[in-house]
């Protein structure tokens, strides 16, 4: 039943010659660049902001650094454990993004983007969690669009954000603290230079 409704949503999703070439190429933005909003977003939050919420900002980053790390395992292990082919190996729909034949389940677009969109819903603000949540369904339905994976690939990579962000917090509970004081060191130690010119925070 599930893999039926993951054929009809695909191809009620999927893109096909007669599609814009606008919405390809918007799609191909999506699928392809949208995701760099997570290293740049996390670099920002450790590097600048007020002084006032440095503090707070480098330890949301090293949460959502847990959570993606546990993710990105769960991620592995599940492709492993239930290996799907992408629609293309199939031979389903349409492709216009090139991408290897691997194992498509869950998607690992959607395990990063969905994770990031969810830590910040959980720790920073819910309108910033929101912005995120909508751009990785962008990402998701791109991604699907364009032919290189299935509707339930991104409901994987929901739930498997989810369990990411639920582990962080447990984890954070037992070292949060050390962690924060250990990466807050070598960071000055690495950067002391920009530091003490003022380029970026300490």
């Amino acid at each position: 039943m599930l893999e039926n409704l993951n054929y009809q949503l695909f191809y009620l999703i999927n893109a096909t010659p007669a599609s814009p070439e606008a919405m390809i190429d918007f799609a191909t933005f999506l699928a392809k660049d949208l995701i760099s909003i997570v290293p740049a977003l996390a670099a920002i939050l450790w590097l600048w902001g007020p002084r006032s919420q440095v503090k707070a900002q480098r330890q949301l980053v090293i949460k959502v650094a847990m959570a993606l790390g546990v993710s990105i395992l769960v991620s592995f292990a599940l492709g492993h454990v239930f290996p799907h082919p992408r629609p293309f190996v199939a031979h389903v729909g349409y492709t216009f993004l090139h991408h290897a034949p691997d194992d498509s389940f869950p998607s690992d677009h959607g395990t990063v983007i969905f994770t990031f969109a969810l830590a910040f819903l959980f720790w920073h603000r819910l309108w910033s969690g929101a912005v995120l949540m909508v751009a990785a369904l962008a990402i998701a339905w791109s991604r699907i669009y364009l032919g290189v994976h299935w509707p339930l690939d991104m409901v994987g990579g929901f739930l498997v954000g989810l369990i990411g962000c639920v582990s962080a917090a447990i984890l954070w509970s037992l070292f949060g603290d050390a962690l924060y004081r250990g990466l807050s060191s070598l960071y000055r130690a690495i950067f002391a230079i920009p530091i003490r010119k003022g380029w970026i925070r300490d």
